[in-house]
């Protein structure tokens, strides 16, 4: 499928979505393998957006639904969060909310609010959150489908090293990690043998390949065992030290035109 024929699903699924829910959608992009770089070419278009209500939605005393999920159609997922969620989310230094913000591919995008909730993501931006989650997501993602097993999904490889290269690149103090998977290869996996191995299994599901139960490449699981441990011994990272009424004002705004 072509990608303008992608963005015009992509931008009729979101008009609906505000048609019927009485939303504004305020941002929309590309998550999952397509935003990181090694999608094969049947993978899913995985569309995660931001919305606000309506003012008056607000002003209840009841708890009410702040996600929005549509039934997959065909290739097309389709979720969002709602805007006092997702500050709330940012608050906490929330990893994949971060990841959103700088997916290559975006759908949505009002370029005052798209700066703003930047200028925010990045003065509540904890370093120390984002390793702990990328390192229990590395190690598992590595027990549940990896370690120990005499075949193995070559897949499962990408979803180990992609929170594994992301802790190396905070450890480094390099600022948030990049999207993009073949940037995080570059700016923090310098062995070479196993940068091969990586690059060969990206190369192989871009061109379709669906990359089945195989013998474990011995570079890739070798690397993983040897750099988890080492990982977490390391010294915590940074906390955030945002200010939460910058958050409230955001929301003000945006959500309630004050």
């Amino acid at each position: 499928m072509q990608n303008n024929e992608v963005f015009q699903r992509v931008r009729e699924a979101l008009a609906q979505v505000e048609a019927e829910k009485k939303v504004r959608v305020l941002f929309a992009v590309e998550s999952g393998s397509r935003a990181w770089g090694f999608a094969s070419r049947d993978s899913d278009y995985d569309v995660r957006f931001l919305y606000a209500h309506q003012r008056e939605w607000y002003l209840s005393v009841e708890d009410r639904r702040d996600v929005i999920e549509r039934p997959l159609d065909d290739d097309l997922d389709v979720s969002g969060w709602e805007l006092r969620k997702a500050l709330r989310l940012l608050r906490k230094s929330n990893p994949p909310l971060l990841e959103w913000l700088k997916s290559p591919v975006v759908y949505r995008h009002d370029p005052v609010f798209a700066a703003e909730f930047g200028a925010l993501a990045n003065e509540f931006y904890s370093p120390r959150r984002c390793f702990a989650h990328y390192l229990h997501m590395a190690f598992g993602n590595w027990r549940d489908y990896l370690r120990g097993r005499e075949q193995v999904s070559l897949k499962k490889y990408l979803y180990v090293f992609r929170p594994l290269l992301a802790c190396r690149w905070i450890a480094r103090r390099l600022g948030q990690p990049p999207m993009l998977f073949a940037k995080l290869v570059e700016g923090a996996l310098e062995e070479a043998d196993v940068r091969a191995a990586l690059d060969a299994l990206v190369a192989r599901k871009q061109a379709g390949d669906e990359l089945a139960a195989a013998p474990p490449v011995e570079a890739l699981s070798g690397f993983i065992e040897a750099e988890l441990p080492r990982l977490e011994a390391l010294a915590e990272p940074s906390e955030a030290a945002g200010d939460v009424e910058a958050l409230n004002g955001f929301f003000r705004r945006y959500a309630l035109g004050a």
